[in-house]
């Protein structure tokens, strides 16, 4: 009996916003898989370039939307999805043959884990990056971890559908670092299957990234870690960051985020008056 038809279905969603240039090549990844038990749902995020005429070529569920934002879109996408497992794929990546198969083999293998990613090839500008040790992904129990920098990919990703159910789906208020937010919540209670295996292409280095408009990411990584700073490891990440974060905006005089994080910062210090961190 073949893999897929013994297995539940994926639901493959990938947000789009202004993609011409390379929405073809993230569907065609996902069309050409070896594991063919998927729908594959684009949610086109209020385009204005040739993406929405682009995608309609192609055979699969199309969902079309004001412009929301990325967290929105994979929202919107999550609850169109009948699949039982979501796999979700930047529109600017693309995946090997054997994403899919490789992530279904492990649930089948592993069948308590709830989330699991595969390793990942970065090319920026047309050149091949080599990961640092932060950057090596891992598995397990890897909250502590993930507080520092973010650990699971997107595109790398495989989540039952049920676990959204449990933690929430993504902040649609989060403008960058939506992911980092959700995968604090489900890294607090669940352990992260992982296959080294590099299964996902991911490119950076256009100008049209999130990670390229954005100044002072994190101050988003701050706020996603304020829900859970009763825990004083959380909180001498958080504190460490908002100091930074606040230097940083004295010497660019960005009034905004002094306005904002003084009072956060100002309350960290306050409540951790009593902690010792030098035993954290």
């Amino acid at each position: 009996m073949q893999l897929q038809n013994i297995y539940p279905k994926f639901s493959v969603i990938i947000p789009v916003f202004n993609r011409e240039k390379f929405i073809s090549r993230a569907i065609e990844s996902v069309l050409n898989q070896s594991y063919k038990n998927f729908e594959l749902i684009v949610v086109d995020d209020g385009s204005t370039d040739n993406t929405s005429k682009i995608i309609k070529k192609y055979p699969i569920k199309i969902i079309t939307q004001q412009n929301r934002g990325v967290s929105a879109a994979r929202n919107a996408g999550i609850k169109a999805s009948k699949g039982e497992i979501i796999a979700f794929l930047d529109s600017d990546d693309e995946w090997k043959k054997d994403k899919l198969k490789i992530q279904a083999n492990f649930f089948i293998k592993n069948p308590s884990y709830k989330i699991h990613q595969t390793d990942e090839i970065w090319i920026k500008n047309g050149k091949f990056l080599n990961k640092k040790k932060i950057h090596q992904k891992k598995e397990g129990y890897i909250f502590y971890d993930s507080l520092h920098l973010c650990l699971i990919s997107p595109s790398a990703v495989a989540i039952k559908k049920e676990l959204f159910d449990e933690v929430g789906l993504f902040r649609e208020d989060f403008e960058v670092c939506e992911d980092y937010e959700l995968w604090l919540r489900v890294t607090k209670k669940y352990p992260i299957g992982f296959s080294k295996e590099k299964m996902v292409i991911k490119y950076g280095g256009h100008q049209d990234q999130l990670s390229q408009k954005y100044f002072a990411m994190d101050r988003w990584r701050v706020k996603a870690m304020l829900p859970f700073c009763n825990d004083p490891k959380v909180k001498k990440v958080a504190l460490k960051k908002c100091e930074i974060l606040i230097n940083g905006a004295k010497k660019h005089k960005n009034l905004e985020i002094l306005k904002e994080f003084e009072p956060i910062l100002h309350s960290l210090r306050k409540e951790n008056e009593n902690i010792n961190f030098s035993n954290i």
